[in-house]
């Protein structure tokens, strides 16, 4: 398929230009997509952002440079990328679990994290059915948080963040405002440079006051993509974002539009299989 060889391109040209400055704007004129909706769908194929990528491949081949040469630990750390020993020290230890200057000590083993590649599988899985929805901008109330994706922890921190506000009583105060989509978590604020965005537990706001500890928010007017997810939370809501982007958007003509996505909780027993919900995809036709 046409998208799979536009990814095999972007992996081509990180893997060729790991020693020179991260150039995202690049990469997404390769993938002939906006740099937005390229680092989405980086991000939810492989589980992990472009810049993490990068930055694990630059340490794994200096890691091999360190190990099997008498360069300099300045060198290898100017060469990919870092200002500073300190800087290049820190970030290496993090992945490697030891410093640079300790690499050649007998017994020491280090990661290696290989260059990426994607390969085209036929599955039986079901349709994905959706369907599509113009819909005016909205206001929001709830509370909100940061959330980092290095590593994929984003797929931990949102359903804590969850059982918190629902131990806490802040869902139920926020039910009380609830319109028609009812309850919502809402991701935005995309910064892929930092690995980051913010991830909001909230309601449609439906009367002109409510208490101060709730955020308010406005939701742009968009084109919707809305998806069901049918299975308890969090893994079925979960999957079906992993199918949105790895299988839905490769498949149409369509393209991640740089605003909010929701998820919509109907009500029902989220612990059920049968619970249903939806996730609403802002997009525009590529």
């Amino acid at each position: 398929m046409e998208w799979l060889n536009r990814l095999r391109d972007c992996i081509d040209y990180l893997e060729e230009h790991l020693e020179e400055k991260f150039d995202i704007d690049e990469v997404a004129r390769i993938s002939l997509t906006s740099k937005f909706h390229f680092q989405r769908l980086f991000h939810m194929i492989t589980g992990i952002t472009v810049a993490e990528y990068v930055r694990k491949r630059r340490l794994t081949l200096a890691a091999q440079m360190l190990a099997t040469s008498d360069a300099k630990i300045i060198d290898v750390a100017l060469k990919y990328g870092y200002q500073s020993p300190e800087a290049f020290t820190k970030a290496f230890n993090r992945i490697h679990g030891i410093n640079p200057s300790e690499v050649k000590e007998k017994g020491i083993s280090l990661k290696a994290y290989p260059r990426l590649s994607f390969q085209l599988q036929i599955k039986g899985e079901e349709a994905m059915n959706y369907r599509i929805v113009e819909k005016e901008s909205f206001k929001v109330i709830g509370v909100s948080k940061k959330v980092t994706t290095v590593d994929g922890e984003n797929f931990k921190i949102i359903p804590r963040f969850w059982q918190e506000v629902n131990g806490n009583g802040t869902c139920e105060d926020l039910k009380k405002y609830c319109g028609d989509l009812g309850m919502l978590g809402i991701c935005a604020d995309f910064d892929h440079e930092a690995e980051e965005f913010t991830y909001m537990i909230a309601s449609e706001k439906t009367v002109d006051k409510v208490p101060e500890a709730f955020e308010e928010r406005e939701i742009p007017a968009a084109t919707w993509a809305i998806f069901e997810s049918i299975g308890p939370m969090p893994h079925a809501i979960q999957e079906v974002f992993k199918r949105i982007y790895s299988e839905w958007f490769p498949a149409t003509g369509y393209e991640h539009a740089d605003a909010p996505e929701l998820e919509v909780y109907l009500p029902g027993n989220p612990d059920a299989e049968n619970y249903k919900c939806e996730v609403w995809i802002p997009v525009i036709k590529n």
